[in-house]
């Protein structure tokens, strides 16, 4: 049963999807998207709470450090997200304790298939690539932050450092070093191969062996093979997910999938302004830039 909170997030993502007019394919269509597309496997059983995934990601992603050491475990002491308060990496590690067992998640984009992120962005700044993760393009985001409402995993952050240049923080995946044929950072630098990266279609072969093979130490369920219509980054534990603060309500449809019979009937008000007052923004922006630009060659 869907609840108030999800029907607000395909609502938002159903006007803005249908404000941009970019993402119809997605909403109109099963996802039928690269079929050797990329994906990560985070097994809980074996995390160990070390967060070397967490500074992997902040030195490859040169983002600054974080208020408390990498190493400081009173971090564990409260829920953390990607990006926000004392977290300066794309991923967060949180600490669970489950009928007297200590269990570890890792937090991140979870990749969907078919992103409500990407259906709720009105400028196709968000986009889900061929290679499988759901990546962000500076120059087109006007910082509506669509994208946050719209996430069922609660996950795009938003930095407010500069007013002229909005920047939305999430993981990507490492697509720039997987474009280069390097493994994402936070799957290299993991000592207890926890985290999995490879073929989507091949991680859930690999997920289903562990499963099926022990079935005393793992739940029979592989979290995001089928959840919002399938996810890149997939999960298996030893204890129920409703127990690690997974979303048990997202379903198995995609959002934008949910949005289909919306979009047939929006007004062509909602497409008009909303893609104006868009340009008007990206001009500014770019004059901005520009400006910026002609004041560090004089200087």
């Amino acid at each position: 049963m869907m609840n108030r909170r999800n029907f607000l997030k395909i609502g938002v993502s159903a006007l803005a999807f249908g404000i941009a007019g970019s993402g119809k394919a997605l909403a109109t269509e099963d996802f039928a998207g690269n079929p050797d597309r990329l994906g990560m496997l985070s097994d809980t059983t074996r995390c160990i709470g070390c967060r070397r995934c967490e500074a992997a990601c902040n030195k490859a992603n040169n983002l600054p450090p974080p208020k408390k050491s990498f190493e400081d475990t009173s971090v564990f002491e409260e829920k953390r997200r990607p990006y926000v308060a004392d977290v300066q990496s794309y991923t967060a590690v949180n600490r669970y304790t489950v009928d007297g067992k200590t269990v570890y998640r890792k937090v991140q984009c979870m990749h969907c298939d078919e992103p409500a992120c990407v259906s709720a962005c009105p400028v196709a700044a968000m986009k889900k690539s061929k290679e499988g993760p759901v990546v962000w393009d500076e120059k087109l985001c006007i910082g509506c932050r669509y994208c946050i409402v719209a996430c069922p995993f609660y996950v795009p952050a938003f930095d407010y450092s500069s007013a002229f240049d909005p920047r939305i923080q999430k993981c990507f995946m490492c697509y720039k070093r997987i474009s280069e044929g390097l493994v994402p950072a936070c799957a290299e630098a993991c000592p207890v191969e926890a985290i999995t990266f490879g073929k989507r279609s091949d991680l859930i072969k690999t997920a289903k062996l562990r499963v099926w093979g022990e079935p005393d130490k793992y739940i029979d369920h592989v979290f995001g093979e089928e959840e919002a219509g399938g996810t890149g980054w997939l999960y298996i534990s030893g204890v129920p997910f409703s127990e690690l603060d997974f979303p048990m309500d997202v379903g198995t449809t995609s959002y934008p999938k949910l949005t289909k019979d919306f979009l047939s009937m929006v007004n062509i008000t909602l497409v008009s302004w909303p893609a104006l007052l868009g340009g008007f923004y990206l001009m500014h922006h770019k004059a901005h830039n520009e400006k910026s630009d002609k004041e560090g060659d004089k200087q």
